[in-house]
């Protein structure tokens, strides 16, 4: 038998111990899935007993209508797909250029500085529904020539100057939450202050903000369906007309199942990169 190298160590793991730990992880598993189940249960259990349940069963949850409204809210649902896929990558780049222009220096970029905080402030402050009403109704009623007048455009055009605010702030924190050593470092071996921010800050800083930035496009994905007080037929648009035409209330509960189909996986994949974030910073910044 070869001897261990010097300066090696050789990791040694009883496996008794370690199907212990396997058999304590399934029964822990068990008893938590268990004890959901029953909750479940006994919830489910109190609200069908409740006076009013059999006309909320009818109204919400009826399954008759469900099965006839569920396709074309799918079909209608494609539209806040498109509006999310455009809309994401725009607030990105806004976000990116609003948040370096923020932490621009010399004295002669004030202006960009004063404009760039103007924005975020502003932005910030108007809920995005008002934000969409503004620019869904007022840039068409102004009949200015060569802009378009369309209610997908521009109120796409106001999740992205909305949510480009927030995402602004979300940036500098990750560049501020980037050590000064590392810039002083980047300028003393010759860099230039774009290289340092090109090749050394911002590489860290969009690492650092990757969790956040995800919660904010769940929080997107949902608020595409604010686009609807302009007219156009996404899904919660479709859920409206079908509701109106039957005075059923389960197209509203179909519409929530597709935005919860698509969140839940995308929220869950926001944990296990916070999660994953944070056992490389426990580590010491070994992935």
């Amino acid at each position: 038998m070869n001897a261990p190298t010097p300066g090696t160590e050789v990791a040694y793991v009883d496996p008794q111990r370690r199907a212990l730990v396997r058999q304590r992880a399934r029964r822990n598993a068990l008893v938590g899935m268990a004890s959901l189940v029953g909750f479940v249960i006994v919830i489910s259990v109190i609200v069908s007993r409740t006076p009013g349940w059999p006309i909320v069963q009818e109204t919400f949850f009826n399954g008759e209508e469900f099965v006839k409204t569920f396709p074309g809210l799918l079909s209608a649902f494609m539209l806040n797909v498109r509006i999310f896929v455009i809309a994401e990558p725009l607030i990105l780049i806004l976000g990116l250029l609003v948040a370096l222009a923020r932490t621009l220096q010399s004295p002669i970029f004030l202006p960009v500085r004063v404009i760039a905080t103007l924005y975020v402030d502003i932005f910030r402050g108007i809920p995005t529904i008002l934000v969409i009403f503004l620019l869904g109704f007022g840039i068409p009623a102004l009949r200015l020539t060569g802009f378009p007048n369309g209610a997908i455009f521009w109120g796409t055009a106001a999740l992205v100057l909305s949510y480009g605010a927030y995402v602004a702030e979300v940036f500098r924190a990750g560049i501020g939450s980037v050590h000064p050593s590392q810039q002083m470092a980047s300028r003393s071996l010759g860099l230039s202050s774009w290289q340092t921010n090109r090749y050394v800050v911002l590489p860290q800083a969009i690492r650092n903000v990757i969790p956040p930035l995800l919660n904010d496009f769940i929080s997107l994905q949902k608020d595409t369906a604010l686009v609807a007080v302009l007219g156009p037929i996404e899904v919660l648009r479709q859920a409206q007309i079908d509701t109106s035409s039957s005075f059923n209330y389960t197209p509203y509960v179909g519409a929530a199942l597709i935005f919860i189909a698509l969140t839940i996986p995308m929220t869950r994949f926001a944990d296990w990169v916070q999660e994953r974030s944070s056992r490389r910073r426990r580590a010491g910044g070994v992935a």
